[in-house]
């Protein structure tokens, strides 16, 4: 027997919280160089802009803190960016320069 109420189980990306597409990255908040085990799904773009704003060793630091990352300006002006933007949307990201 089907369960009709039963609701659907959509992944969502670790950084910004919509829905993932069809591209899924896999991003370790503590990068395997720095000894990291767990990861979390992310969109491509999201995976990009957090490599484009933090080095290894900041990651590292940080551990799976996802608030940390948020409190980045330029993390944070990026997810209200994307906001808005369907599951599969990418675009080339801009970070600072390390």
């Amino acid at each position: 027997m089907v369960d009709s109420d039963a609701v659907p189980v959509i992944d969502s990306c670790w950084l910004c919280g919509r829905p993932l597409g069809v591209e899924v990255e896999w991003h370790h908040p503590v990068p395997k160089a720095k000894g990291g085990r767990d990861r979390q799904k992310v969109h491509p773009i999201c995976h990009e802009a957090i490599h484009g704003h933090f080095s290894n060793s900041q990651l590292g630091r940080m551990g799976a803190d996802k608030a940390a990352v948020l409190a980045e300006p330029g993390v944070a002006a990026f997810v209200a960016w994307v906001a808005g933007k369907p599951p599969d949307f990418h675009a080339p990201t801009k970070g600072k320069k390390r």
